[in-house]
Order: structure tokens, then sequence, then C-alpha cells
């Protein structure tokens, strides 16, 4: 006997959508560690995701003595980054045909399991290439080429004109040496806040595995734990990402990054439907959501890196 749309749709939902969502966010080392640290987080509405910044000091402020008039005059010193929501699909097909041949539920899963291999695959390649977008595809989440920039609109903030709201930023240095990165390191430090982890492409990861001494090549064990390789730099891993753009080194603060995902469109299936003039069944696994900063300044990039 065949299987009908609504069984076709409860095994997808209850079998394999939960699979497909840790093989999503378990293949790319920044969302995994975005997740464990609770920067993965859900937002049920809105018309955009607003996150309140504040970048200047009061001015009514300063020591005084005895009965002295105090200022009570006020000042901007806070805005909104408004972040848009972004969605992203990947469709989940079978075709008549092989549905009659895969018969009964336990064959249908094993149809269904390698149908949603080439969804799940498709959407970890967008939304990893999504979080190091650089504002070109009005479509995609914000990504980090864009937010680390200086000349970018992130959240609907100028960088141009709010240089509080800019990245740092080295475009300029061709040669990966532990001198350039750490540069970078001390102007995204402020007081207590520091990056807290290096990302890079597998040829500037293997870079800086070659700078340093056997006896430096430390692992983040946490980082391990989650099936990931790191180095160590300045006491943060330093991992490798197949997304990463070529050239670039991200130093990043991570308690001011954020994933958001809306909680009814967080890696769930539509029920099958079959199209009047096609003998195919169609679901679609839809995600909705956005990326973002909270302090761009916090954050540091090397753009220009060669080796």
């Amino acid at each position: 006997m065949s299987v009908s749309l609504d069984q076709l749709t409860a095994i997808t939902q209850n079998k394999i959508i939960p699979r497909m969502y840790d093989n999503i966010f378990d293949s790319n080392p920044l969302l995994k560690r975005l997740m464990k640290s609770g920067q993965y987080s859900s937002c049920s509405g809105g018309t955009t995701i607003d996150v309140p910044l504040n970048y200047a000091q009061t001015t009514a402020a300063g020591w005084y003595s005895g009965s002295e008039a105090l200022s009570t005059t006020d000042n901007e010193n806070i805005s909104s980054a408004r972040y848009e929501w972004k969605s992203l699909y990947s469709n989940v097909s079978i075709t008549d045909e092989d549905r009659l041949k895969n018969s009964g539920p336990e064959g249908v899963l094993k149809l269904l399991a390698s149908k949603s291999q080439i969804a799940e695959k498709t959407l970890i390649d967008l939304l990893g290439t999504g979080i190091y977008s650089d504002g070109t595809d009005s479509q995609s989440i914000v990504g980090l080429r864009d937010i680390v920039a200086t000349d970018q609109t992130v959240g609907q903030i100028d960088q141009s004109t709010n240089s509080w709201w800019q990245g740092q930023v080295d475009s300029t240095n061709t040669t990966l040496t532990l001198s350039v990165i750490n540069a970078l390191f001390e102007d995204a430090r402020v007081d207590s806040e520091a990056p807290t982890v290096a990302v890079s492409s597998r040829t500037l990861y293997n870079s800086y595995y070659n700078l340093l001494q056997p006896q430096q090549r430390f692992m983040d064990s946490e980082t391990a734990k989650g099936g990931f390789q790191s180095l160590m730099f300045n006491g943060i891993p330093w991992i490798s990402d197949s997304h990463c753009p070529a050239n670039h080194v991200f130093l990043l603060n991570e308690k001011h990054l954020w994933m958001w995902y809306h909680p009814e469109r967080n890696v769930s299936a539509e029920p099958f439907q079959k199209p009047i003039n096609q003998q195919v069944s169609v679901s679609r696994i839809l995600w909705m959501g956005a990326f973002g900063s909270s302090n761009n300044r916090l954050h540091a990039k090397a753009s220009a890196l060669t080796a």
C-alpha cells in the first residue's frame, strides 16, 4: 500500500526534521558556538528585530561638592539597530513513481532520508554562506563582511556617518603574522571586552598553524567536543570554516553576535502537496530569522591576507 501525503508529512516532521535540524547547526562551527552560548534566540514577531544600542555617555554627570547646581541637560545616547527578517527554503520532492516503489512507512522513510539530504546540504550551504555575506544580496541575512566594516549600512544605521558603529578593519596587510592579528585583537578590545573566537578559511588556519611553535599549538577542548579542530590565539580558539571567504580572518566577540529565528520557521516542514499538473509530492523546509550585532566595534577582520 502506498503512503498518503499526510503520512509523508508526519514521517518528515517526526523523523526527518529533528535530525536535519541537528545536522544543519552542527555543521557550522560558529553557528554551533552561538547556539551553545545562548545567542541563537527565538523572536516571535515584529516587522523588524530591534536591538537597543547605547552609543554615548550622558553629559549630565561629574564630580560635585556641597550645594552646587547639577546639570539636568539631556543628550542623545540611545539608538536601535533594526534587522529585517529573512526567509530561507529548500524543497523536498518525491515522484509518485518513487512513492509506489517504496511502499510502506519503512521504505518511504529511507526514501525521505535520501531526498532530505539534498535539502539539508543546500540549507547548510545557504545559511553558512549567509553568515559571511557582504550585503550585495538583499534577500540574504546580514553577514559578517557587512557587520565588520566601516562603510556599510547595518541594522539601518550608516557606518560611514556613525563611527561608533564601525568594525575594526585591516584591508592593507597581505601577510599573516602574529603582530598583524594581535594589533586587530587590541583594536577590538575595550577594557574587559575582547574577541572570544577567531575564524578563518582552512588556508589561513594552516598558515597560522605554521607560525606557531609545536609547544604553542594548544587546542580548545570545548570546540573539540563539538567535533571541530581549533588552535589558540591570545587565549581564544581559532577555528576554520569552509564558508569563510578567502583572505579573511575574523576576530569576533560572540556576546555581541545574535542569530534570531521565528519559532514557527525554525527548520520546519510544510505539509506535502501535489501540483495539479505533476505526479510529484512537494514539501518545503523553511527557516526565517536574522543575524546581527549589538556592538560592531568589538569585532575585527583582516580582509587582504594571502598567506
